[in-house]
């Protein structure tokens, strides 16, 4: 199995392209079901849960092509086309390792009036029910059964008629099943307390593009009147704010000074005002923000939250950064209960840091040390990344199959900025 040797030391400078977004593509990929038309995405990341959810899509009889991946481009154009569904069940072999697999129920049930899905997998980082998804999708119609591991839905025959659902919590994913859902419905559909991440508003403009008609996007609450078809499109997914951030954390622990092309300040304001408040400079420039530090890093209380708050998935690149800061941090996680896995393994590296059930102190210390660690997660497996590349001596990260569900083509994108970053086969 591969690892990461991270040689640490180097001051990171240079410029670093800013992938697709992850979590949008994951979110658009799946509306190519609600159409016979091809749907074109640009922009697209080359990562593992991308291929996984491409070969989840050819279970459903979507064809798909890739162009312009030439070996130098970090992203890629990919059109699919679902002329005819030839099956509306995503299996439990294809679906256990990414969660973002039962984004496929909505579209299928709005376009085939049914979908069988496995129950999904991926990261470990707390409990994840996806009652929200279910309980939306049969306030807008649909008929909902759990069975030996699969969920089992079916909507009314002419399709689903639409309806209200207002959501008891901020749900992402079930905020976006319900969208692709709603679409094709006979009636008008209203969500209340949606999320409002980018990624959402990304999936709605895809959507709109591909002629949905779709109310109060970039808001809590949405209106969508269900139209009778939609048509293909062109689309370019939005740049990775997640991967933006991750990246200027690693400049500021390095002190040093890096461009993130295409990154966009306005979807991940609580991100730029944490490395502020850290006394991280980060301005705007042509094309993108830069991210400059001179190492002298103070503390900060975060507190994760929905957005436009901070995003979970930044709170533990955030947390690797805020070891060598001068003084104690305070981190509170309020969505997931499990996402301090990467504690041990950072304190392995020389870090203190303490947690009490949702909440760290990350006391700042003179220096890390390289050492070897295991990577619980996605996000986890980076902030490893970061600490090592502070580090005095040699860092190995083992389980490199998370960061590559996440990050694409990190050792190179890091040799761009000087980092002494190489990927090995393991034992």
């Amino acid at each position: 199995m591969d690892k990461i040797i991270i040689r640490g030391g180097n001051r990171l400078s240079g410029t670093v392209p800013v992938s697709g977004a992850k979590n949008a593509a994951l979110t658009l990929l799946p509306c190519a079901l609600l159409t016979d038309e091809p749907v074109t995405l640009r922009n697209l990341p080359r990562l593992a849960d991308i291929d996984g959810f491409q070969h989840l899509l050819n279970q459903f009889g979507v064809s798909t092509s890739i162009a312009g991946a030439r070996p130098e481009d970090f992203g890629r154009v990919m059109t699919l086309q679902a002329t005819r569904l030839t099956s509306t069940v995503a299996p439990y072999d294809l679906v256990r390792k990414m969660r973002a697999s039962i984004l496929v129920l909505g579209p299928l049930l709005a376009r085939a009036g049914e979908a069988t899905v496995s129950l999904p997998g991926g990261c470990a980082i707390g409990n994840r029910p996806i009652d929200l998804h279910l309980k939306a999708l049969e306030a807008f119609g649909a008929q909902i059964e759990l069975a030996a591991g699969y969920v089992r839905a079916s909507a009314p025959d002419g399709g689903l008629p639409g309806g209200d659902y207002s959501f008891p919590i901020v749900s992402v994913g079930a905020t976006e099943n319900a969208l692709m859902a709603a679409v094709l419905a006979r009636g008008t559909s209203t969500l209340h307390n949606a999320a409002r991440e980018p990624e959402i508003v990304d999936l709605c403009n895809l959507l709109v593009a591909m002629g949905a008609q779709i109310e109060g996007i970039g808001t809590s609450d949405l209106t969508i009147h269900g139209v009778n078809r939609l048509h293909g499109a062109t689309y370019m997914v939005m740049p990775d704010r997640i991967e933006a951030g991750s990246y200027a954390c690693a400049a500021a622990i390095t002190g040093g000074d890096i461009t993130l092309a295409g990154a966009r300040a306005e979807d991940m304001a609580a991100t730029i005002q944490a490395l502020r408040d850290a006394g991280v400079l980060v301005e705007p420039v042509r094309g993108g923000l830069r991210v400059a530090s001179d190492g002298a890093l103070r503390p900060v209380t975060l507190s994760t939250a929905p957005y436009p708050g901070l995003a979970t998935d930044m709170q533990a690149q955030l947390m690797a950064m805020l070891c060598l800061a001068n003084g104690s941090s305070v981190l509170t996680e309020t969505i997931f209960e499990n996402r301090y896995m990467h504690v041990p393994e950072l304190n392995r590296m020389g870090a203190h840091i303490e947690t009490k059930g949702r909440t760290a102190i990350v006391h700042g210390v003179r220096k890390l040390n390289g050492a070897e660690v295991m990577a619980t997660d996605l996000r986890a497996s980076m902030s490893l990344v970061i600490a090592g590349l502070a580090a005095e001596g040699e860092s190995q990260v083992h389980r490199l199959y998370h960061l590559d569900r996440g990050y694409e083509r990190l050792e190179e994108k890091f040799a761009l900025l000087g980092a002494d970053v190489e990927r090995v086969g393991g034992d």
